[in-house]
């Protein structure tokens, strides 16, 4: 047995486990077919004698670096890192490893991320929502294959997944309409994102479906930040606008509200209601906790992996888009 210092080499692999180079080297790459007894047995010798294969000339050899590049927005993020956890779980039995960068929000760094993923020769790239355009999305799948979340693309070498934000907006304003509440404020988010306008949608057409005519002094700005939220509430109470609840296209929205809230002395739910949109783990430990719309963002990182293997040539799957649920919790009360 060698010791912990040193490695085998792929001959001396073989010629431990009986079979030829060649065997051990497609074994490794997954594309020979052996016995079981046979397989056990090179597995063996390879925990034995330390060997460690050279990952950079396989994947020279191979064409590929099995490494997908995943792009996001911010690694800080709870909503981001349970599609990545999500992402790296479906993958890590395929012998991909993942590269993720940061956008930030901003679309020329995003381009420029892309452009280095591509420059590193991953297999794929994983694009999680961002600012790039859908031209530019599709520019970059002629040169590799993306998957991109938040949006409705197809191409040859272009999937993409998108969650109904419309219905989910339309189920959380419903069930506060369901417990009275008519005056409802609603913080947006950014005004260019898809996703944003889908729930400021859902927010308008279900108070009409109730026949409540929208208050535009209701409608206040935000930015999917926790700041933008604070800054939405302080804006609605220092404008004195009479509301019973609000509706936050998103939880770190919501959790500036209620900080915004708090430091009024003003009660959730006693005085006002609040959900949010995401489900983020945090929003089962506000106080109180959060009524929100599940997004099931980790599913969607699992299905996300499973799309971009299937289009590197591995196992295709049946996909079914998971669905936006509604999380009743203690933050709305019901009025008469």
């Amino acid at each position: 047995m060698k010791n912990d210092d040193s490695t085998a080499t792929l001959y001396e692999v073989a010629s431990a486990a009986g079979v030829s180079p060649a065997t051990v080297s497609r074994f490794l790459n997954g594309t020979a077919k052996v016995s079981d007894d046979k397989r056990k047995t090179i597995e063996r010798v390879i925990d034995e004698l330390n060997y460690k294969p050279n990952r950079l000339a396989q994947s020279l050899k191979m064409g590929s670096t099995r490494t997908i590049g995943v792009l996001t927005q911010s690694l800080e993020s709870g909503y981001f890192s349970q599609a990545m956890i999500g992402i790296e779980d479906a993958v890590k039995a395929s012998g991909y490893a993942l590269l993720i960068m940061s956008g930030h929000w901003h679309a020329d760094e995003e381009a420029e991320r892309v452009e280095l993923l591509i420059g590193r020769r991953v297999d794929g790239v994983a694009i999680l929502t961002g600012k790039l355009s859908d031209e530019q999305i599709l520019g970059y799948s002629q040169r590799v294959p993306i998957v991109a979340f938040g949006r409705k693309l197809e191409g040859e070498r272009l999937m993409s997944l998108r969650l109904d934000n419309y219905q989910g907006a339309c189920d959380a304003v419903a069930h506060l309409v369901e417990q009275g509440h008519r005056r409802i404020a609603f913080i947006t988010g950014p005004e260019d994102h898809e996703d944003a306008q889908a729930r400021l949608a859902g927010y308008l057409d279900t108070l009409a479906r109730h026949k409540i005519a929208p208050d535009p002094a209701l409608i206040v700005p935000g930015d999917f930040q926790e700041s933008g939220g604070l800054l939405a509430v302080n804006q609605l109470l220092a404008e004195k606008q009479r509301f019973t609840a609000i509706f936050a296209s998103n939880d770190l929205s919501a959790y500036g509200a209620r900080l915004a809230l708090y430091r009024r002395s003003i009660r959730v739910p006693d005085d006002i209601s609040i959900v949010g949109f995401d489900d983020l783990h945090s929003s089962m430990y506000t106080t109180p906790p959060l009524t929100t719309v599940r997004q099931p963002l980790y599913e969607v990182g699992k299905g996300i992996g499973r799309m971009m293997l299937g289009m590197l040539g591995q196992k295709q799957v049946d996909l079914e888009v998971p669905q936006l649920g509604l999380m009743v919790r203690e933050s709305v009360r019901r009025i008469a």
